[in-house]
């Protein structure tokens, strides 16, 4: 993940808040969503710093991020399918790693991996092979 990604996040939740006080004129629904929305970009960034790495790989299979910052390790056994999935939307196309477990499905995008997902599922693929060899 890009290093100031968290920073960019942490500075637009001031900046939310800032304005939210600047515009707010006593009003206490202004008020409350400038802090709300502040607080969300807060807790975003907050995730990005305590749990940076998303993905990680071994031997017996992946290790994936469950929930805010816990870790979930999947066996290759457990891992049904990776794919990439690709979509064109205003313009851009964006790919997500998925991982799917079965009973869980684990989405990464480009920041989650600071890697082109394609590249991770390329990898992770030729890991799952070696294994199974």
């Amino acid at each position: 993940m890009p290093a100031g990604l968290p920073v960019a996040k942490l500075v637009a939740g001031a900046l939310l808040l800032a304005l939210g006080l600047l515009f707010a004129d006593g009003d206490p629904v202004r008020l409350a969503l400038a802090g709300l929305a502040a607080a969300g970009l807060l807790g975003w960034a907050l995730r990005d710093l305590i749990a940076p790495v998303r993905l990680t790989l071994d031997d017996s299979g992946v290790t994936v991020v469950r929930g805010f910052a816990g870790r979930r390790h999947l066996p290759w056994s457990a891992i049904e399918a990776i794919t990439v999935d690709r979509r064109p939307r205003l313009g851009l196309t964006t790919e997500t790693l998925e991982i799917d477990a079965g009973e869980s499905l684990h989405l990464f995008g480009r920041y989650d991996l600071d890697a082109p997902p394609a590249e991770v599922a390329t990898t992770l693929r030729a890991a799952r092979r070696a294994a199974d060899a």
